[in-house]
């Protein structure tokens, strides 16, 4: 049974591909427009996209273009060809703004986009864009059934940069460039008001405090010791359960010790 399974599915397997190389051969474009939207419905995408590339320029103009630019732009997202899908989804909402399909057009065009965004490691050039073109289709269509898809990814594609952003302060912290790394969170908290990474972005800005502080010489020292409390008072009143606060605590104490002795020379 198994055998005869097998051999049915091969020649079902070797009579499709004779079929598509026929319709790659045909001049007959109504047919090869036929054949390509059955493989597009069937989710065989490759070859429809085939067909779509020979057939698009003959129907630039007519009534079918509409479905036919469409399907294109589709077959490629589903290929996970994302620059070149986004692209056509754009041209497709842009020709036909009145389409009953520009709404889904304009979402796959920036979810495309936010398929393209890399790691939040790398540069995040793409990752604002496609904010940028997500925001812009909530902006546009409010009422959507992807709006909810839509704000999810705005959400994810925010956190990426906020990482990246956090990361960064991190990492002048990790190198000892304590400036740098206080600068650094300063802008990230200010940056990023509601972030999720905010109780990590205070302490660790303590950390990079208390350490500039207590290495400097002492006609930096005071002061330094005195902003570094303050971050400390900051990290206390909005986290007074943070996972940090022990350490924190330890470091406003040597903070304070160091800070006293100037009190003392006074």
């Amino acid at each position: 049974m198994k055998n005869v399974t097998y051999i049915l599915f091969t020649i079902i397997l070797l009579v499709s591909c004779s079929d598509f190389q026929k319709a790659l051969k045909s001049e007959d474009t109504a047919e090869k427009f036929k054949f390509a939207t059955d493989l597009y419905e069937a989710g065989k995408f490759s070859k429809a996209k085939r067909l779509f590339d020979q057939i698009l320029p003959k129907y630039r103009g007519k009534p079918q273009a509409e479905k036919l630019t469409f399907m294109h732009a589709m077959a490629l997202y589903q290929m996970k060809l994302y620059y070149e899908a986004s692209y056509h989804f754009d041209k497709f909402t842009n020709i036909y703004p009145q389409s009953e399909k520009a709404e889904e057009a304009a979402f796959y065009g920036a979810k495309g986009f936010y398929h393209i965004s890399p790691v939040y490691s790398k540069e995040q050039k793409e990752t604002v864009e496609a904010i940028e073109k997500l925001q812009l289709f909530v902006n546009n269509y409010p009422n959507s059934k992807f709006l909810s898809e839509a704000n999810t990814l705005v959400k994810e594609l925010d956190f990426k940069l906020e990482k990246k952003a956090f990361e960064i302060a991190r990492q002048y912290d990790l190198i000892r460039d304590y400036k740098a790394s206080i600068k650094s969170f300063n802008n990230f908290l200010f940056q990023f008001p509601g972030t999720t990474l905010r109780n990590e972005a205070m302490f660790y800005r303590l950390d990079a405090s208390y350490n500039l502080a207590m290495r400097s010489i002492n006609e930096l020292k005071e002061q330094r010791l005195t902003d570094a409390i303050a971050y400390y008072k900051a990290l206390k009143k909005s986290y007074p359960d943070s996972e940090f606060i022990s350490d924190a605590d330890r470091m406003k104490e040597e903070l304070q010790k160091e800070l006293d002795t100037f009190s003392t020379k006074s």
